[in-house]
């Protein structure tokens, strides 16, 4: 039984049940079949992640009406049948001296097109095509984009379980003290917070004080927080192996009047990106409607990334909220509404929620306090 700190583990059904869909998605996008690498993908479909990055090929062969296959090199088979997904599909090993190429070939359409992961290694990629002329390929971000986007109900307790740690780790960033310190001092305790909420991996704790607040991907460095600066802090990682991903903007002592009305307009144009949340609304439409309140009030040019990006077993991943994206929401997907606005050498603002599509709208993971919180 799970404890309520420790979900209960995805089961061979859970992995069989994803991999299905991958392979019914792909015959639906006209492919035939999907090609996976060890790394995110993997582990979302199988449960299983190789001890180690190794040239040697490991891979997962879906398509429609075969069994899924994962070829893997002899000495790293013992630990793929211990994972979770295992009795999900058939492994098939090879060893040291043969050509691994040889043993995935015949479980390809030897005139198909595949859908293979973004970062399988170019020498895999070109030794399948030696032996399979015919084949072509494209990467699964472009054939597949929503292969991972829609999450199923235990999938959204996890990334629920993770916003709360992120949210109880800005709480408590609120109480130490930010004047006379460097930024790389708060952002190790951003750090040691998230770890002792429970992540175990911990991928990005950006503070931007000041200037440096104009950089929305400012890491942090040695400049030492003064009074009177803006400072953006948007940190996230897994836990129970999915994301957290949040930005809240503080102020050491009292902000100026304008410092204070950049941080309104901010804020209203995330509520306005989260209010447009809802089934059928177009993933551009999210960032229309925060950019539209940006843009009213003169700050449209000082807007300079896109408004989300989805969030699951990575913490960057589709869809993206961006305009010119077309893909419609549906119930599952989860991704950042995170609008800013950068005003170089002087100050940042950008407040983010992660936000997943319900029924009949959205919900929001992340629930403190958006507005301008004034620290020490």
């Amino acid at each position: 039984m799970s404890s309520p700190n420790q979900p209960a583990p995805f089961t061979a059904d859970d992995y069989r049940a994803r991999m299905e869909r991958a392979a019914a998605s792909a015959a639906a996008a006209g492919l035939a079949g999907v090609l996976v690498a060890p790394g995110p993908d993997m582990v979302h479909l199988t449960g299983y992640r190789p001890t180690a990055d190794t040239e040697r090929l490991t891979l997962l062969v879906l398509a429609a009406g075969q069994d899924p296959v994962l070829v893997v090199p002899t000495l790293e088979a013992p630990d793929a049948e211990k994972c979770a997904g295992a009795s999900a599909l058939t492994l098939r090993d090879w060893t040291d001296g043969k050509d691994p190429y040889a043993v995935t070939a015949p479980l390809l359409d030897a005139k198909g097109r595949f859908g293979i992961s973004d970062n399988a290694w170019a020498m895999h990629l070109l030794g399948l095509q030696q032996l399979l002329p015919g084949t072509s390929y494209a990467s699964l971000t472009e054939a597949l984009p929503m292969l991972r986007a829609v999450k199923d109900a235990a999938e959204l307790d996890r990334l629920a379980a993770a916003g709360a740690a992120a949210d109880a780790t800005y709480e408590e960033i609120l109480k130490v003290r930010f004047s006379g310190r460097r930024e790389t001092e708060v952002a190790a305790d951003l750090a040691r917070l998230l770890t002792e909420y429970g992540h175990s991996q911990v991928d990005f704790t950006v503070v931007g004080s000041g200037p440096n607040g104009a950089n929305p991907h400012h890491e942090a460095g040695d400049r030492t927080i003064e009074r009177g600066d803006m400072v953006v802090l948007d940190f996230g990682g897994l836990k129970h192996g999915y994301g957290s991903d949040t930005s809240r903007t503080v102020h050491v002592g009292e902000p100026t009047p304008e410092e204070q009305r950049v941080h309104d307009i901010v804020r209203e144009a995330q509520a306005a990106g989260c209010d447009a949340v809802r089934p059928g609304a177009a993933c551009q439409d999210i960032d229309r409607a925060a950019r539209a309140v940006i843009t009213e009030f003169g700050y449209g040019d000082r807007f300079i990334h896109r408004t989300g990006h989805g969030i699951g077993v990575t913490t960057h991943e589709p869809p993206y909220m961006i305009e010119g994206e077309e893909q419609r929401l549906v119930p599952g997907m989860c991704f950042s509404v995170e609008p800013g606005v950068y005003l170089p050498g002087r100050f940042g603002v950008r407040i983010e929620d992660i936000v997943t599509v319900t029924e009949d709208g959205g919900r929001r993971l992340n629930a403190t306090a958006r507005e301008l919180a004034i620290v020490e």
